[in-house]
């Protein structure tokens, strides 16, 4: 499985653990944040401090610039090693390359062999396909095989149950299947909106392709449609050519496709309407402006990394990167679970299998961070109220950008 990557950076030495500050990894990497012993946190004024960090957001982007530049820069531990330990170093290293060179060489068999596995997953997906739009029938083989595992159910529920033998006689496949199956999906369902789901109900397939070069393609099949003329709407992730540590594959860029709307369907925009009165005249007049929106089809458009300081995304880098980290984590989750297990999404196992943050569900959250949650409150009423008196000069929102051709 490949790693996702925030941006691209120039290559640094590697810190030892002499001159490592605490700063965050990257998304490309596994390894966790340095943990402290212990703090009496009485001693720190946390309140104060979120409160300054929340109204200087260029503070903490000033920091962490800061902090990253000190990842890579040598303490002179190295160079203080006697010339016979720093020539065993360089030996190590030397060795360790070799290692690299194969745990790209493993990455790239276990490349092949998904490819090998998915030519033969396909025809399986394609039969799925054709029961799902109701031109072919499972089995009695099939049938059998998927009723072993709800006979336990069945024994448990028993009881009499009125003949339904004549009910959906001239219903064809199972409607709405691939719909369903998403919205059992955590990070798909946070995603679709109601306005969305007339869409999506004819959604006929989804499927995926490796790309000759390392990575993949998403492909959502619709039917005819009142919402877009496309029958093929498509996703494309791109990885790196270079592997990245410990020989995994690393994401570099997604890419949509155009979404051909048909007139007044645009899912992924709404119209405001608002009254304007001429100051001279008096006489007042409705403006209507098109905005963005939350929307599945937003998935299409996928965010763009910034590259360099002169970029204008590069302001809003941190936000730009978690988009992007969860546009990755999107594709990674349709790729990996959804195509292979849509039948357990539609009828709701997998969910049995997914993990989810205890403390998410619960509702609990440390009686520290809700009271200073509780101090942080009157901040947020009084940057609430400027808000309000500066609407009339607000900058208007920008216009969705148009998605890309894959």
């Amino acid at each position: 499985m490949a790693e996702p990557i925030k941006n691209r950076r120039p290559e640094v030495t590697a810190p030892t653990p002499q001159n490592t500050p605490a700063s965050n990894a990257p998304i490309s990497s596994h390894a966790q944040q340095p943990g402290v012993a212990s703090i009496k946190e009485e001693d720190l004024d946390r309140a104060a401090a979120a409160s300054i960090f929340a109204q200087n957001p260029r503070l903490v982007q000033m920091i962490q610039g800061r902090l990253g530049s000190l990842v890579g820069r040598s303490s002179g531990y190295i160079e203080s090693l006697p010339a016979p330990v720093r020539r065993r170093v360089a030996g190590l290293k030397g060795i360790q390359k070799d290692h690299s060179k194969l745990e790209a060489e493993f990455q790239e068999e276990v490349l092949q062999l998904e490819k090998k596995y998915f030519a033969k997953f396909t025809p399986l997906y394609e039969k799925r396909a054709k029961i799902v739009n109701g031109k072919a029938e499972p089995t009695n083989e099939e049938v059998e095989a998927g009723e072993e595992d709800d006979e336990d159910k069945d024994t448990e529920n028993k009881t009499e149950q009125p003949d339904k033998s004549s009910e959906g006689a001239n219903v064809t496949g199972i409607p709405e299947f691939w719909l369903s199956a998403m919205k059992n999906q955590i990070s798909l369902a946070e995603m679709i909106t109601e306005r969305d789901e007339g869409a999506l109900k004819s959604l006929i397939d989804i499927r995926m392709e490796y790309l000759d070069k390392p990575g993949f393609r998403l492909i959502f099949d619709f039917a005819t449609n009142d919402y877009f003329t496309n029958k093929f709407l498509t996703k494309t992730y791109y990885y790196q050519n270079e592997s990245g540590y410990g020989g995994d594959f690393i994401y570099d860029h997604a890419e949509g496709c155009k979404i051909n709307w048909k007139e007044a369907q645009d899912l992924t925009v709404r119209i405001e309407s608002k009254k304007q009165r001429n100051k001279n005249t008096k006489q007042t007049r409705i403006v209507k402006k098109t905005v963005p929106t939350d929307s599945f089809f937003n998935f299409f458009s996928p965010p763009k990394p910034p590259l360099n300081e002169d970029d204008e995304v590069y302001d809003n880098a941190s936000d730009i990167e978690e988009r992007l980290e969860l546009d990755y984590q999107l594709g990674e989750d349709i790729k990996e679970k959804l195509i292979p297990r849509a039948i357990d999404w539609f009828t709701g196992e997998a969910l049995a299998f997914e993990e989810v943050d205890d403390l998410e569900d619960d509702g609990f959250v440390d009686e520290d961070d809700d009271e200073d949650d509780d101090d942080l409150s009157e901040d947020r009423d009084d940057d609430e109220e400027e808000s309000e008196d500066d609407d009339d000069g607000a900058k208007p929102k920008q216009e969705a950008q148009e998605c890309k051709q894959s």
